[in-house]
């Protein structure tokens, strides 16, 4: 069993979305897209009234770092 996701995990979010979405192009990706996703993440079990665009820009620059 996986440890559940919460906003502060940052990283290992962004590794479930690349897991999940593998062939995006991430300069299609919005923020909206990012926070959606998560939240259908079957792993996550945060608020999602905690999000806001820091944490989803951290996302998107650790996928984008990911990638590399």
């Amino acid at each position: 069993m996986t440890d559940p996701l919460t906003w502060e995990g940052t990283y290992a979010i962004a590794l479930a979305l690349k897991e999940a979405h593998p062939d995006m192009d991430l300069e299609k990706v919005s923020l909206g897209m990012i926070e959606a996703w998560t939240l259908e993440l079957k792993q996550f079990e945060d608020d999602p009234a905690l999000v806001n665009e820091d944490i989803l820009l951290a996302i998107y620059q650790e996928w984008f770092e990911e990638i590399l």
